[in-house]
């Protein structure tokens, strides 16, 4: 086989249920010359955990110690990721060099490693492998492609810095606590799976009141799932309008989210958007 990566599970443990579609995964990565290394504590115990906080943890902490893992995919997703954080060897992390992979609620480990390190990360689903139905991940995986998005601005025509968020409400999570990343002179990425109107507006005035939006140089805005489902993705541009202000730039991009066809975004880059029909 090519190269090891380590598979791990830090939020809501995987059900019994989802064992073919796992097992499916690791045939895809193994037919790419990538030979998976799956973690202790992938499935559930029959709630919502795959092991405690410091076991998920730890097993992660492994795979960075391991010289022979080259990356980590978390195939997980919920509510408990920054459960592991406290238990977590951020200096290992930083000189390790490996790139974490992980969505939605991993948006909490992926800013903590940010903003204990410095070091990026790639806010992806590496599930998507097996959930897209097209073969266009399967086409475009790890490639340059798999990272390129298309964007519109609403306000202002460029934005310009390194990025970080994903997830509202995971991002939320990490309010108050060192891992909360450092919000001067960033793009802010914002999307969202689950909420509506109430709970969108609810985020985006928490992110107010902690000063975010007087601090970023611009907001990307993603897919927010269940408003888009409901035609309501002007109702989320209109309340990010109205708590971002009009002197933040502010883009949309349909290319990042929850869909198995979203594209990967490195969190802890630096990007350069602009309009280019303004050019």
């Amino acid at each position: 086989m090519g190269k090891k990566v380590g598979i791990v599970c830090c939020s809501n443990g995987q059900l019994v249920t989802y064992r073919e579609e796992i097992n499916n995964l690791l045939l895809e990565l193994q037919s790419r010359d990538i030979e998976p290394v799956l973690s202790d504590y992938i499935y559930s115990d029959g709630s919502v955990v795959s092991g405690s906080a410091e076991e998920r943890a730890n097993a992660l902490m492994d795979f960075y110690k391991d010289d022979l893992i080259m990356d980590i995919y978390d195939i997980s997703g919920g509510d408990i990721a920054n459960e592991v954080l406290p238990y977590l060897d951020f200096d290992i992390i930083r000189k390790s060099g490996k790139i974490f992979y992980g969505y939605s609620d991993l948006t909490t480990v992926i800013n903590g490693i940010y903003s204990m390190t410095g070091n990026e990360s790639v806010l992806y689903q590496v599930k998507n492998l097996v959930w897209d139905k097209t073969g266009t991940q399967k086409k475009q995986f790890l490639s340059d492609e798999m990272f390129k998005f298309d964007y519109e601005f609403i306000n202002h025509a460029s934005m310009k810095g390194i990025l970080v968020g994903g997830n509202i409400r995971c991002l939320l999570k990490l309010a108050g606590t060192k891992f909360f990343p450092d919000m001067n002179n960033k793009i802010l990425l914002l999307e969202a799976f689950s909420g509506l109107e109430p709970q969108i507006r609810t985020y985006f005035a928490q992110l107010a009141q902690l000063g975010v939006f007087k601090k970023v140089n611009g907001v990307l805005l993603g897919t927010f799932t269940e408003m888009d489902k409901r035609n309501k993705t002007a109702d989320v541009i209109n309340v990010a309008r109205e708590y971002i202000g009009c002197e933040v730039p502010l883009a949309k991009t349909n290319d990042i989210g929850h869909s198995s066809l979203s594209k990967a975004v490195v969190i802890g880059r630096e990007y350069f958007f602009i309009n280019e029909n303004n050019n």
